[in-house]
């Protein structure tokens, strides 16, 4: 069979592209402001990336539910109507185990530690340029993978609040709330059951044991519940002076005022 010229040239050359492609990395990108969307869309093309752009967590579902071929998941850290944070434990309770890199204009290390301890691989600042962030994300796919961790406990999204009963740390509006390991505890029974009333004796059992005897007299604990509901107070008021998701019911307890919770 007589080889035509050229033949042997395309077919390498085909070959070449073909194992390019097996080597180029899908990157689910998804940011709310147009021109930073576009103009890190089109860099890390020209950086070998096959970049997919979302505007929004809606867009981002949608685009799964076509498709979930993809390799690594970048996601801004304010999103219209929902935070990167909330759409990070989402997308684990929905199943989707892509690794998730937060690319943002924070660089403070409440946000950094949140998402760390959220499940993100990586926090990256914009401002480092995508030549870093491209090295960044071809270093994290190339990392051998471990060895598979323990489940982790699903975390607690309740409005501006996140609970992390794996390290037992409360954050809001991103910011870590410094709750003591009794505090944690408190906010977390309120919002396991938020909405709902809880009554002094169940929180002061979540504080010692059921049953335990405490302060001056037959209902003594109710003081000792009212001070560290106070101290609770006080510190989320730090974070932000216009917390008041805590009520109180005179005489039955205390409910965390958002009607409903996640985890």
């Amino acid at each position: 069979m007589m080889n035509v010229p050229g033949d042997t040239e395309q077919g390498r050359a085909n070959q070449q592209l073909a194992e390019a492609g097996r080597d180029l990395i899908t990157v689910l990108h998804v940011e709310d402001d147009a021109n930073c969307r576009e103009a890190i869309a089109d860099q890390l093309s020209d950086h070998g990336f096959v970049v997919r752009s979302f505007a929004d967590a809606m867009s981002l579902a949608d685009g799964l539910a076509v498709s979930s071929e993809a390799d690594i998941i970048l996601l801004d850290w304010d999103l219209p109507g929902v935070s990167g944070i909330e759409v990070l434990v989402a997308l684990r309770q929905c199943g989707v185990n892509l690794p998730v890199v937060f690319l943002t204009g924070y660089a403070f290390t409440a946000q950094e530690n949140l998402a760390l301890e959220t499940g993100a691989v990586d926090f990256i600042d914009k401002a480092r340029g995508v030549e870093i962030l491209a090295r960044r994300l071809r270093r994290l796919l190339k990392a051998p993978k471990s060895a598979a961790a323990p489940p982790s406990a699903s975390l607690v999204v309740c409005g501006k609040l996140v609970l992390n009963p794996n390290v037992s740390r409360a954050y809001w509006n991103d910011s870590d709330v410094g709750l003591t390991l009794v505090e944690y505890n408190i906010v977390h029974l309120l919002t396991s059951k938020a909405g709902r009333w809880v009554t002094y004796r169940a929180i002061y059992d979540r504080v010692h044991h059921e049953g335990f005897i405490g302060g001056s007299g037959k209902d003594g604990y109710r003081t000792n519940v009212r001070g560290i509901i106070k101290r609770i107070r006080k510190k989320f008021l730090q974070c932000d002076e216009t917390f008041a998701e805590i009520d109180n019911f005179v005489g039955l307890g205390y409910r965390w005022a958002t009607p409903t919770a996640a985890g």
